[in-house]
């Protein structure tokens, strides 16, 4: 076993971790640079390959593990463990532990987004804009996010996107839209609050534009997963799907961003892995 820690996520609450890790004769190792953990994680003989930090590190160690036959275990320590709380994986360490301990383990399928990976959610539009802004704003932590989500809403305007799911296709001024693996981005906030991670089919929910009165309840039903009986919210479900927007601009796997074009292709991978959960 081998546990891949991202040094950044988690500050001081990561030194306690790997400090009783590596008492306890753990083999540790951290990631040096962006992709590094997927490179560790191909690399190891280890058949159980442990992911300590947040939805970044998650989905560089499970990035590397497609293919084989080695197992996926999580210790959350991020910013909004986002897959981990969907698998109902605990944030006390010693429970998160025993789980990877006691090895039980089912299926977690894939999305690609243009060829890039995501566990839990991917996305276009002002969630996406966010994950950007958060990202350069050089501070970690929910704080953070909140803050440069708020900043970004004052200033957001819908999107026109043409949308094609297993080949039926649907037009939506848009917000965003979120695919979904997981229920949610992370900190409880279940934007698709019907997925399955190992069902082999992903979630989309597209949300219109709604005044800033509602704000307050859209963010009850978000953290309620209720968020898909908004009147402002659609919801679809799909294997394959194709997202044409009018500009190039950013869009995020697991909450990291990238610059795309106006065309995203989606796709998922049924049971690329297996994960530890408890």
């Amino acid at each position: 076993m081998i546990f891949i820690v991202n040094p950044i996520s988690g500050h001081g609450r990561k030194k306690r971790l790997v400090s009783i890790l590596k008492k306890a004769g753990y083999n540790v190792v951290h990631t040096e640079y962006a992709g590094h953990g997927e490179v560790l994680a191909r690399e190891t003989s280890a058949k159980v390959v442990v992911a300590v930090g947040g939805d970044g590190t998650v989905n560089e160690v499970a990035r590397g593990l497609i293919g084989t036959d080695k197992v996926l275990g999580i210790i959350p320590c991020g910013s909004g463990d986002g897959l981990a709380r969907h698998l109902g994986i605990s944030h006390i360490f010693g429970i998160a532990l025993k789980t990877i301990e006691e090895g039980y383990t089912c299926p977690l399928d894939a999305g690609q987004i243009n060829d890039r990976y995501f566990f839990s959610v991917s996305g276009v539009g002002f969630d996406a804009v966010v994950s950007e802004r958060f990202a350069k704003c050089g501070q970690r932590g929910l704080h953070s996010y909140i803050r440069e989500g708020l900043k970004t809403w004052e200033i957001y305007r819908p999107e026109k996107y043409s949308i094609c799911i297993d080949g039926k296709s649907y037009e939506h001024d848009a917000m965003f839209i979120t695919v979904g693996n997981s229920s949610q981005w992370g900190n409880g906030a279940k934007i698709t609050p019907l997925a399955d991670s190992s069902d082999g089919i992903l979630d989309i929910t597209v949300v219109e534009e709604f005044k800033n009165i509602e704000i307050p309840f859209m963010a009850g039903l978000l953290m309620t997963g209720a968020a898909h009986k908004s009147m402002h919210v659609h919801t679809y479900r799909g294997r394959d799907i194709t997202i044409t927007r009018e500009k190039e601009g950013p869009a995020h796997a697991d909450g990291d961003w990238f610059e795309a074009g106006t065309t995203l292709k989606i796709n998922i991978i049924p049971h690329a892995l297996k994960v530890i959960i408890p």
